[in-house]
């Protein structure tokens, strides 16, 4: 009987030791997290004294990475040539691009991509699906060079804008079809610089919402582009008739 209380004596102290260091880690932990805590907010009240300064910071470390996914790469297009430096341009985008005569490339989920179209030095790249993608007007100089490319989709692209679309010029010879569709900072301004592209075919510029009356400027490109089937808004969407213009109900109060 003396041994098992023994034993018992020994196990309830073992406890007890084990329960105090779990309870010292637990508190040990919870100063640490506490601290980080207060670190970052000593940060954002060190360096933002309002929501407007948080927000600035933030939009321009946007900016920061927008930028360094536009960068002109130099090196590839040295040691490749501008057929692959564009095709690796718009991958690493998580686009997808067509050399001629073969099958498209597009990244998997993980945004990997086979490299064998590095040996395709001399073979051009006649298409590119860069539909969502980052591109803005410094990473457009990766794309001009391409002077054999007929389709180019640039749909629902949030960089695109005006300026870009002043640049498309150096492609007049080539592209044959061209999509805008759903890119939000391209406005009038931008359609009217597509006028160097008289060579082509198909034209898309639906859902632009920085165009103010998109059928009468669908209008406008079709006599701008006669040679084009241009696609976009129903023909009178954003024309307003004057009130002495409004259809007038000649139906008597008491007809059904």
């Amino acid at each position: 009987m003396a041994a098992s209380r023994a034993f018992l004596r020994l196990g309830a102290r073992e406890w007890n030791g084990r329960a105090k260091g779990i309870h010292s880690k637990s508190e040990s932990a919870t100063p640490d997290s506490n601290q980080k805590r207060r670190t970052l907010l000593q940060f954002l009240s060190d360096h933002f004294h309002d929501i407007q300064a948080l927000r600035e910071y933030l939009l321009q470390k946007q900016v920061s990475k927008v930028n360094r996914k536009n960068r002109s790469f130099t090196n590839t297009q040295e040691k490749y040539g501008p057929y692959v430096t564009g095709a690796l341009f718009i991958l690493k985008q998580g686009g997808a691009v067509k050399f001629q005569d073969k099958e498209w490339i597009r990244p998997n989920d993980r945004g990997h991509f086979p490299t064998e179209f590095m040996k395709f030095q001399e073979v051009p790249v006649e298409a590119v699906d860069a539909s969502g993608c980052a591109i803005n007007y410094q990473g457009m100089s990766n794309l001009l060079p391409l002077k054999e490319l007929r389709s180019l989709s640039l749909q629902r692209c949030p960089n695109v804008d005006d300026w870009c679309l002043s640049r498309l010029y150096l492609l007049a010879n080539s592209l044959q079809e061209l999509s805008l569709a759903g890119c939000p900072r391209v406005s009038e301004r931008g359609l009217a610089c597509l006028h160097h592209l008289q060579n082509l075919q198909r034209l898309d510029i639906s859902d632009l919402p920085a165009v103010s009356h998109p059928g009468l400027i669908q209008i406008l490109v079709e006599e701008m582009l006669p040679h084009c089937e241009v696609l976009g808004a129903d023909w009178a969407q954003g024309l307003k008739l004057e009130p002495d213009q409004q259809p007038q109900d000649t139906s008597s109060p008491g007809s059904p």
